[in-house]
């Protein structure tokens, strides 16, 4: 079976950054929902379209194609006092942005006496991606799957 609209695709996958160092990778292989639904990077759907299992296929990304450019305006210093007394390097808090409305997901990556430095980009943004993937599986998605807007099961979004 080919990748098509509303297929639900197994792949594993590789991600190196411009100096071909690898920087991610799967540990155990991810499903997404094949056409338009946003569960993976635009670039990487348009080249596993019409694939099937057993194939690879490698795409090269900007910065704005992968993970957006990286946005000095998302690193924050906040008090120290607003966070929970466990706060460590790597958390992760959720904030809505006053400008959008939009929730923003911060990463705190310092903190010092009195302050705590979060960035709410992603941790590769800025970069240009090489993204590695192989096909582990294809099949059509079930109704519920496409009512959700994602797949469910082994390799997918659990409930």
């Amino acid at each position: 079976m080919q990748i098509a609209k509303n297929s639900a695709v197994t792949i594993n996958y590789e991600m190196y950054n411009a100096e071909g160092v690898q920087i991610d990778k799967t540990e155990e292989p991810i499903a997404y929902l094949h056409g338009g639904y946003d569960n993976i990077l635009p670039l990487v759907e348009e080249a596993l379209h019409g694939k099937a299992v057993g194939d690879t296929v490698e795409v090269t990304m900007s910065a704005e194609d992968a993970f957006g450019e990286f946005e000095p305006e998302l690193v924050r210093e906040e008090d120290k006092d607003v966070f929970p007394p466990e706060v460590e390097v790597g958390m992760m808090f959720e904030a809505d942005d006053p400008i959008s409305g939009d929730v923003i997901l911060f990463r705190v990556t310092e903190i010092n006496e009195g302050t705590v430095t979060v960035d709410g980009n992603h941790p590769f943004a800025g970069m240009s991606i090489r993204f590695v993937a192989s096909v582990i599986d294809v099949r059509d998605a079930t109704s519920e799957e496409l009512s959700h807007g994602h797949v469910h099961g082994a390799h997918g979004h659990h409930h």
